[in-house]
């Protein structure tokens, strides 16, 4: 028995996988052997999907038929509904509404009482939370506007339709290709909290439905998801500031300030996908206003020329432009975690999927540090 000590499982392997991979030393992200940058450029969510839950990319009849089977299951039931409405009106936060929703999803499973190793049914039911988040998150922002949900659009795909949902109106190209990438983006990223916590779940086959719910948990917490925020709270007081936005950050440091979205438990180079949403934060900018770009890329430009922090192993994150391109997008910055999560579903059903197909509950231990031999004294004479 192994008595080693790896505070917060660092470098601990616990599972073999072959959805993603992570080099953090080239900045290389793949899933299932394809680069990132191909993904994302090149195929759509959906395909992502149909690639990470089947194995391969899907020829056309198959993507058709996937994308009609996601469609199909967009609608939430009125007691969802009432309840984002309900969470809405009390100033709930979105991701504990979406963990609340994801939970009742379950109430209208039509295979609820499928036998927990039939992973077929398992994808099913992952096929229907994976349709279903969107619809539910954006019925929670239309209500907290005082608005009525908007229904889904048949004919548009994941992303479009839900900004579509969101705002009423359908994204021009620029916008939903974009949401589309960043969904792409975060679909999946090897054993990080959230997946593990899912995996965990899913280990005790327990349904996926507990096992997503247990993944936005995870997810909510700061150390996790959350950081893309930070970045656009910190881009507001550079806006709101008197100085120079580069004198800023000079200040910034100078008071010892840490930059939110610098640096990564993996990464030691720029992460990948901060280079495919710079580029889209770079074109909407292009299109629209462009003070978010200008000041990502020079906060960027200073840290990594003159303090050199790339060279420290301190690069951006995914985090540094995804939250501007959603800014951009007209998404509220409290969504950003929510939608995080709404992308990285389709992962963590994966992962659960995966691990159950070779199944060994997840059982740890802790090393004992208590102590031992105490004398037990009776209650009347403590």
């Amino acid at each position: 028995m192994v008595d080693d000590l790896r505070k917060g499982l660092e470098g601990v392997l616990v599972a073999e996988s072959e959805l993603s991979s992570i080099n953090g030393d080239e900045g290389r992200l793949i899933y299932r052997g394809y680069a990132i940058e191909d993904l994302a450029r090149g195929a759509n969510y959906e395909e992502v999907l149909y690639l990470l839950w089947h194995g391969h990319l899907p020829a056309e009849d198959e993507l058709e038929a996937f994308t009609d089977s996601l469609n199909e299951e967009r609608a939430v039931s009125e007691d969802v509904l009432a309840t984002m409405e309900r969470l809405a009106d009390a100033g709930e936060q979105p991701m504990a509404a979406l963990r609340t929703a994801v939970s009742m999803f379950s109430a209208s499973e039509p295979e609820a009482d499928a036998d927990p190793a039939d992973l077929e049914a398992t994808l099913r039911k992952g096929r229907r939370i994976t349709a279903k988040i969107p619809t539910a998150l954006a019925a929670f922002e239309r209500y907290r506007l005082g608005e009525e949900p908007v229904d889904p659009h048949a004919d548009l795909g994941l992303a479009a339709n839900f900004l579509y949902m969101l705002t009423g109106e359908e994204p021009d190209d620029i916008a939903a290709e974009t949401f589309d990438q960043a969904l792409i983006l975060h679909a999946d990223h090897g054993l990080n909290a959230s997946t593990f916590t899912s995996m965990v779940i899913g280990s005790t086959m327990a349904d996926i439905y507990s096992a997503v719910t247990g993944g936005i948990g995870a997810l909510s917490g700061p150390l996790h998801g959350g950081a893309n925020q930070d970045v656009m709270e910190f881009l507001f007081e550079i806006d709101e500031s008197d100085l120079d936005h580069r004198e800023w950050i000079e200040q910034a440091i100078e008071d010892g300030r840490r930059i939110p979205g610098f640096g990564h438990r993996v990464y030691n180079v720029k992460d990948p996908r901060a280079r495919i949403l710079q580029e889209r934060s770079k074109e909407l900018a292009e299109n629209g206003e462009d003070r978010w770009y200008e000041y990502t890329t020079t906060i960027e430009s200073y840290l990594t020329e003159e303090k050199g922090l790339p060279e420290k192993g301190i690069a951006p994150n995914v985090d540094f432009y995804s939250g501007s391109v959603y800014y951009q997008l007209g998404i509220p910055i409290d969504m950003y975690t929510p939608i995080f999560a709404m992308s990285r579903a389709g992962g963590w059903i994966a992962h659960v999927l995966e691990y159950q197909d070779d199944n060994r509950l997840i059982r740890p231990r802790a090393r004992y540090t208590g102590p031992e031999d105490q004398e037990f004294v009776p209650l009347e004479e403590r």
